[in-house]
């Protein structure tokens, strides 16, 4: 296998979830230039107006860190020949619907007209923590199942349209957020950091192996990749933790028949 050559069209959500995706597939002996287009809170619409005046506002992150290097949508999609190209809806409006139309179609008719040979697939948010204190929590009247629920139908009729696989992150964290010891609720561990965005080492490893079994059709549960990052300097992983993470991901992403 050559390299495997994954962009993201995104925000802080996808930043979190590919920060350590090159890292995971090179514990499996896989190359990947995996890039990340961040612009902070980047919704659909705004991606697409980015389309219209070719605006090179996106930060170029490349397999887990941070560039100097600014480009346009269009310029990182003719810069390789893209095995995945992948996508996602802003946090904030990822439970509703209308926020979506008509740019998601644009946007991902741009994708296949500039990169026809990669396989598109959607990327499934997740909703904030029990006690979020972002601005657009009240939309869900500050409640996660329903953030959740109205994220997910959002996110199944959108995947319905385009015709694409879905990776199914918020499912994911979902079903983590049941099992110690995450179950914040009852006094366990976040999976976020700060109400919203994935935990530097937990939340973000998750979000990583879910989109390493729905890309690469690799079992997690066999990967010895454990996470390191400079943003929880000296903090100890709690292996067990790991396993509990890597078990919902194995389980989600296969027996809803995520994998491509």
């Amino acid at each position: 296998m050559g390299q495997v050559k994954i962009l993201a069209i995104g925000n802080s959500f996808s930043e979190d979830a590919t920060h350590y995706l090159h890292q995971i597939a090179a514990a499996d002996g896989i190359d990947t230039k995996v890039v990340n287009l961040y612009i902070g809170g980047c919704s659909l619409e705004k991606h697409w107006q980015n389309i219209e005046q070719d605006a090179r506002l996106y930060q170029y992150q490349r397999d887990g860190k941070a560039t100097d290097k600014y480009v346009s949508i269009k310029e990182a999609l003719m810069e390789e020949e893209w095995d995945f190209v992948i996508s996602q809806q802003a946090s904030h409006d990822s439970g509703i619907q209308e926020t979506y139309y008509p740019y998601i179609i644009n946007l991902y008719n741009y994708i296949s007209e500039c990169a026809p040979k990669a396989q598109r697939l959607l990327h499934q948010t997740w909703a904030y923590e029990i006690d979020s204190t972002h601005d657009c929590f009240v939309r869900y009247n500050h409640n996660q199942q329903e953030m959740y629920e109205k994220l997910c139908g959002a996110y199944k009729h959108a995947a319905h349209e385009l015709g694409v696989k879905m990776i199914p992150s918020g499912d994911v964290v979902q079903k983590v957020r049941t099992k110690n010891p995450f179950r914040y609720e009852d006094g366990g561990m976040s999976l976020c950091r700060d109400g919203f965005h994935m935990h530097y080492i937990y939340g973000r490893y998750l979000l990583a192996a879910t989109w390493y079994e729905v890309l690469f059709k690799n079992n997690i549960l066999k990967n010895d990749y454990i996470p390191v990052t400079e943003f929880a300097t000296g903090e100890v992983v709690d292996l067990n933790a790991l396993r509990v993470i890597k078990e919902c991901v194995h389980e989600v992403a296969n027996s809803n028949n995520y994998k491509l």
